[in-house]
């Protein structure tokens, strides 16, 4: 063969080369639960700094769209930022793991300000914050996939996005940690709650008090030995999570374990996240389990997160190794 053919060769091969790996890309993206995350990291409860590290090691199994700070207190986007320069640190050791870890450039591209007061009025005014604009433009994609709504703080960008775009709702899975967030913010949750009994809407406000209430705590599972063995020398991650919190909290997180191991599609199965049960409220709401037999210190629904205790942490523990 010629050099002019062999010329020919190398390029074809090349483009066939370029064209197999961006379709590779395109797929395993597309085959990931779609996510955006709302929280109020940076205001008086450091365990979302902590959900945060946490989801970013398993970024690569997932397709996050967002990242909005939401109300109440000081939480700000510059934490949600803050966080991702710590992973920006950790990512090339990442990347070599999994080339579907996202760039730090692409998640500050995806980072929103949401509402900074909480709502004020039993109905959203008509105001409309960036992330509640960023909300209705992902829901509003011609995406198969669900997007699925992990608030961690207060309801108020949802409330605004299904106040000025109700049509989205049949695009949208949300799954809201309660308790404190409905007490700083209690009428986005009521609005939410008795104005859209249609959305298909997990409500967690207590079985999240499972990630660090019972289970198996033993040898090095407890939530501090835990920190201590596991996180708080392992990379630029491990080392913010221990500055910011030297225990397990982590109340967000149950959340991305429901995404992680079980079928999201059906809240009433288990899952690392939980199982939830019906209560007769319109026609797609779940909330925490009452049964005697899954609760913890009193609080509902805990047990069916605790249960899988060593599973999650053992899982998280080979991730937390890939930043040795």
């Amino acid at each position: 063969m010629n050099r002019k053919a062999l010329s020919v060769l190398a390029r074809s091969m090349l483009f066939c080369l370029t064209i197999t790996s961006i379709f590779i890309a395109c797929t395993d993206r597309t085959s990931r639960p779609r996510v955006l995350v709302s929280t109020d990291i940076g205001g008086s409860d450091p365990d979302d700094y902590q959900s945060l590290v946490h989801l970013f090691l398993y970024a690569d199994t997932l397709d996050i769209v967002g990242l909005i700070s939401s109300p109440p207190d000081k939480g700000r986007k510059k934490h949600i930022l803050e966080t991702i320069a710590v992973y920006e640190k950790d990512y090339p050791k990442l990347k070599k793991k999994s080339p579907s870890y996202p760039s730090p450039e692409y998640l500050r591209s995806v980072t929103a300000q949401g509402a900074i007061q909480a709502q004020a009025a039993p109905s959203p005014d008509n105001s409309i914050s960036e992330g509640a604009k960023l909300i209705i433009s992902e829901a509003e994609k011609g995406d198969q996939r669900p997007l699925y709504i992990l608030i961690w703080g207060a309801m108020t960008d949802l409330a605004q996005a299904l106040h000025k775009a109700p049509h989205i709702k049949p695009n949208i899975r949300a799954y809201y940690i309660g308790s404190w967030n409905t007490q700083q913010d209690s009428l986005s949750r009521n609005y939410v709650y008795q104005e859209h009994p249609d959305l298909c809407f997990i409500e967690n406000n207590s079985t999240f008090r499972g990630m660090y209430m019972g289970g198996y705590q033993l040898d090095d599972y407890g939530n501090e030995a835990f920190v201590k063995r596991h996180i708080q020398q392992k990379g630029h991650l491990g080392r913010f999570f221990f500055q910011k919190k030297k225990d397990i909290k982590m109340g967000d997180t149950p959340s991305v374990l429901y995404l992680l191991h079980g079928n999201p599609e059906n809240p009433e199965s288990e899952s690392w996240g939980g199982r939830f049960q019906k209560t007769g409220h319109g026609t797609q709401y779940w909330t925490d389990r009452t049964q005697t037999e899954y609760i913890e210190n009193g609080k509902p629904g805990a047990k069916t997160v605790n249960k899988w205790r060593k599973e999650y942490l053992n899982d998280w523990k080979k991730r937390l190794d890939y930043l040795q």
